[in-house]
């Protein structure tokens, strides 16, 4: 027994000797595609849990148990790379390839992945490194200037989300804005996806890309990426930073001095109730004191093993506006979760997300920013006793700073996304997928003014309404107002696909057949106003205390009658690639889809595509060039369709209230139709076709894209009028109206220089598009080729509209007066319809064409050096050839009204007798051209840092550094979204810059 020990023991000494001596010390460098060293980069022996990651050099050394062992090196954003040890080789260097750059790029599409260099549609991605840096919390600012083609506008308000157009206007009736499906979930309200937590974006342009999802992508379609867990690393990483904001640009208004000078000069006085000697900058008095401040602190935890990979944050952020109460605050937490089974042939996904936001807006937001530019200077904002100043004799003249201390305007969200995924991998190179989706969304909005609003009388306060909507009056009823609203939308979301995967020989097959079942419940909630409070230190939550019956006439608005909608859409979709060679490409793809807010006759639609590409490099006439190391040729055609802007009610007959009429003596209700029904109302069509070209030269150093293409929509749907002998209500909502959209976009990208410990990348796309109202009438209901519209309503323009809708011309095409100049007498006249000059000009009649709003170019230019461990990243935007039509210069153009309200500087110079300067006309029709400085970052990474720390970079961000425009407003950056583009009209929230201070640490 003993000797038997002794020979265990001999044994397990000697089984231990020998698996020491088979360690091996190895070491290298980790690269990326471009060279350059990866800090952080994670070095796992496979099979264990032996792992380290490289220093701040890309350098690593690692003891594997044996000589033969096989290393994987991974770093986020790049291919997983197994190294196997040859048992002699001891240093290495191993360079990653880039899942997000090149033509190698794994690329997002619709229900699955494709490599880039396979495809036959025209996609752009953005890594995330690459998106904008800043104080932003909107994915429509993290884009912009991005993405060729792509035109974002953005406020200065935080509340305000950017408005995002895909390669022009596809129609007349909704947002304009792309379709976002995040991780695999179609419609998710982009807002609960933190900067942070994106990984990548694919910006799916053409309808071959987006056809696959039908009804829903006319207007394009954005992929977001999140961050994964990497197997066998464990990671903590924190992103933060603190900024400051201040407003960038002023109106150039008369201060007191200067507006004194110019009514003495011109025989006009102040009223003794607005002259009180005062010296008010009344922009500035509207702002927050001192700068609004910006934070965001982004914390996450993510790690994985041979079989599952989670990852999990939480981001805080908030963004002070630099108007007095205005605020916006997020938090935001995420859960994701993958599981391997079953031998890895089955692959579980779990993602929770939840988004809760508070907006706290200004108070009557866009009337203040009116009387903040016309109010007297001479006016103080109090008075000697510590009251507001006001003036309740002149109409429509209210103090700014008091409409926003005594109101207040708050929404809160809370936005719900979870879905469970299953992938299973079946015979025959067939996988299954499933999602199972659930958001909902909680909204709850209150106002309340207190009794100082009630001193205004409603006959004259205007609300000012962002175009085209017009000027309405507010009513704020007896000692206080408050509204109080809560609604809940909910969306259920059922998709299930196979794909199957087949390479036999030489040809490569990839099919997708799918089912989506989405059910939306939208609304459901309730709404109340009251007035009548018997104190002002409550709010909308105390509705209780009102008591609005003993107020003579009030009505409670319990909103919307049509609020509460439930839709569904049913879709049928398949997608065929066939691939010969990595040469010849082919793809097709055809959803059916059924949505319960169209006719009855009309609630199917067919939306299908085709595309192709020829990789020329692979020829055998390539193969002795060295000019070119990727080419491809592709073009692609489909049909997409539009959903968004329509309701559940959109083809239902409808009635309602129409009022009263006199009967017997009194004033009776009148109920009857207000909506037509239409049982044959069906989709709107966006077809697109593409002819695209991606090259590389120069060994890959110059990487880019050629696109041409030309969109037109078609069954537009408009609200078209109608014989009221016919149609009871004068108008119907139908298909007919045509919009066209033609374009080229070019995006390069180059590495002019680099070396050891410098580098130099530079990036630019450049997008050109022309858009067209073909056609505005339908066969059945021929209501006019042209609709004027956008009416501001400015002092003394009553009925002047600013554009219209017109055959022929573009979306945003102003139609106004021609001015002339001034006469002998210093009047300024106009061309008549006859193009002869009156002083006296009829709205309307007397109009011409004056340009359009759509820009003619657009433009982003990205440059990124790196010096040893500095980096510095310079990025410029730019938009060219549009107009803008400068309303706001208009309105306060008026010399004649000086004493009662405040002019521009340059508005000196005209004569109080000239009652025609600030009629709207193509004199306030200005070049809207700008090229901004946009974003300009510089830092620095200290690389390893002790045992614990990976990694540790600062930055330091100013966003708006400068802009170079003709424009003389606020700032050239007006909304490039809806259907009333480029009107600059009385409510600009102030353009900020943001001086910003970071810090990165990945543990």
């Amino acid at each position: 027994m003993e000797k038997l020990k002794l020979l265990l023991l001999a044994f397990c000494f000697g089984f231990s000797m020998n698996t020491w001596a088979q360690k091996t010390e190895v070491s290298g460098v980790v690269l990326d595609d471009k060279g350059i060293p990866l800090p952080a980069a994670n070095v796992l022996e496979k099979g264990t849990t032996n792992t380290v990651t490289t220093d701040f050099d890309g350098k690593f050394k690692i003891s594997a148990s044996n000589k033969n062992a096989t290393l994987i090196f991974s770093f986020i954003g790049f291919e997983d790379q197994p190294v196997k040890l040859d048992g002699t080789k001891t240093n290495y260097s191993i360079k990653l390839q880039s899942t997000t750059t090149n033509l190698e790029q794994v690329v997002v599409v619709g229900y699955g992945k494709g490599s880039r260099k396979n495809l036959t549609t025209a996609v752009t991605s953005v890594k995330a490194e690459d998106l904008n840096r800043g104080a932003i919390s909107d994915v429509g600012q993290l884009l912009q200037g991005k993405v060729s083609g792509l035109n974002i506008s953005s406020s200065g308000d935080p509340t305000k989300t950017a408005s995002v157009v895909l390669r022009g206007a596809s129609t007349l009736n909704s947002s304009q804005g792309p379709f976002y499906v995040i991780d695999g979930i179609p419609g998710v309200d982009i807002s609960v996806i933190s900067p942070d937590d994106i990984a990548t974006i694919d910006v799916l342009k053409d309808a071959a890309a987006t056809a696959i999802y039908g009804n829903r992508a006319a207007n394009g379609v954005i992929m977001v990426t999140t961050k994964k867990g990497s197997k066998g690393r464990t990671q903590v990483a924190y992103n933060g930073y603190v900024g400051w904001e201040e407003v960038s640009n002023n109106l150039d208004m008369m201060n007191a001095e200067q507006l004194r000078a110019f009514t003495t000069k011109n025989n006009l006085n102040f009223t003794p109730e607005n002259d009180k000697g005062a010296n008010t900058n009344w922009q500035k008095e509207i702002l927050r004191p001192g700068r609004a401040v910006s934070s965001s602190h982004n914390l996450s935890m993510s790690g994985g093993g041979d079989h599952g990979s989670y990852t999990a944050s939480i981001t805080s952020l908030n963004k002070e506006g630099v108007m007095q109460k205005s605020d916006f605050s997020r938090i935001i937490a995420r859960l994701s979760v993958e599981q391997f089974a079953f031998d890895d042939k089955v692959k579980f996904g779990l993602n929770v997300t939840n988004s809760s936001t508070k907006y706290q807006n200004v108070p009557q937001r866009n009337t203040v920013l009116l009387q903040a530019a016309s109010y007297l200077p001479v006016s103080p904002v109090k008075n000697a006793d510590g009251s507001y100043f006001e003036n309740f004799v002149s109409p429509g003249y209210f103090n700014p700073v008091a409409l926003i201390a005594h109101g207040t305007d708050e929404t809160k969200t809370d936005n719900l996304v979870g879905n469970l995924t299953a992938e299973v991998k079946l015979p025959f190179g067939i996988t299954y997928n499933l999602n199972l989706a659930h958001q909902r969304l909680t909204a709850s909005h209150g106002e309340f003014y207190d009794s100082y609003y009630s001193q205004y009388n409603s006959a004259n306060f205007y609300n000012n309404p962002d175009p085209p909507l017009t000027k309405t009056l507010v009513n704020f009823g007896v000692n206080g107002s408050a509204l109080r609203n809560s609604y809940e939308t909910r969306n259920n979301i059922i998709e299930s696909y196979f794909t199957w995967d087949k390479a036999i020989g030489e040809h490569k097959i990839k099919a997708v057949l799918g089912y989506s079942w989405q059910e939306n419940t939208l609304g459901d909630g309730f709404q109340a106003t009251t007035t009548n409070f018997p104190v002002d230190n409550v709010g909308y939550n105390n509705l209780a205390l009102s008591n609005y019956t003993s107020v003579n006439g009030y009505v409670v608005n319990f909103g919307d009658s049509k609020a509460y909608q439930q839709t569904r859409l049913i879709s049928y979709f398949g997608r065929l690639n066939y691939n010969y060679k990595d040469k010849y490409l082919l793809q097709g793809s055809l959803r059916r889809d059924g949505g319960s807010m169209f006719g009855a006759n009309n609630q199917w639609g067919y939306f299908p595509s085709v595309g192709g590409a020829w990789r020329l490099d692979k020829e055998s006439f390539m193969q002795n060039q060295g000019f070119f190391s990727d080419l491809k040729l592709r073009g692609s055609w489909g049909v997409t369709g539009n959903s968004s802007g329509f309701n559940a009610y959109t083809a239902q007959f409808i009635s309602g209230s129409l009022g009263t009429f006199y009967y017997n003596g009194q004033q009776i209700g009148a109920y009857g139709p207000n909506q037509a029904a239409n049982p044959d109302l069906k989709w709107e069509k966006t077809a697109t076709a593409n002819i695209g070209l991606d090259f590389s030269i120069l060994k890959g150093k110059v990487t880019g894209s050629i696109d041409v293409y030309d969109k037109k929509t078609t069954d537009m749907i408009f609200n078209y009028n109608v014989n009221p002998v016919l149609v009871p209500v004068g108008t119907i909502v139908a298909n007919g109206g045509t919009m066209s959209n033609k374009g080229i976009e070019l995006s390069l990208s180059t590495t002019p220089v680099k070396t050891a410990d410098f580098s130099w990348t530079t990036n630019l796309n450049l997008s050109h598009n022309k858009n067209e109202i073909v056609k505005l009438t339908s066969p059945f209901f021929v209501g006019g080729d042209s609709i004027r519209r956008v009416q501001p309503d400015g002092g003394g323009q009553t009925g002047s509209t600013l554009q219209i809708f017109k055959e022929g011309k573009p979306l945003g095409q102003f139609f106004t007066l021609k001015y002339a100049g001034k006469n002998a007498d210093g009047v300024s006249q106009y061309y008549d319809k006859n193009g002869d000059l009156t002083t006296t000009p009829q709205i309307g009649v007397d109009y011409h064409y004056a340009g359009s709003a759509q820009p003619k170019l657009l433009l982003g230019w990205a440059n990124n050096f790196q010096y040893k461990k500095f980096d510095l990243s310079i990025f410029f935007r730019g938009v060219f050839g549009n107009k803008i039509f400068n309303a706001t210069r208009a309105d306060l153009f008026r010399p004649s009204t000086a004493m009662t309200n405040n002019i521009l500087v340059d508005a000196g110079n005209e004569s109080p007798n000239d009652l025609n300067s600030y009629k709207y006309s193509d004199r306030f029709i200005e070049d809207g051209s700008y090229l901004r400085l946009d974003n300009m970052t510089l830092g620095y990474n200290f690389g390893k840092v002790g045992r614990y720390i990976s990694s540790v970079r600062i930055y330091q961000t100013i966003n708006n550094v400068f802009v170079i425009t003709k424009y003389t407003g606020i700032d050239p950056e007006v909304e490039q979204g809806g259907t009333a583009p480029g009107v600059d009209s009385n409510n600009f929230y102030p353009k900020t810059r943001t001086y910003m201070f970071g810090l990165n640490v990945i543990f």
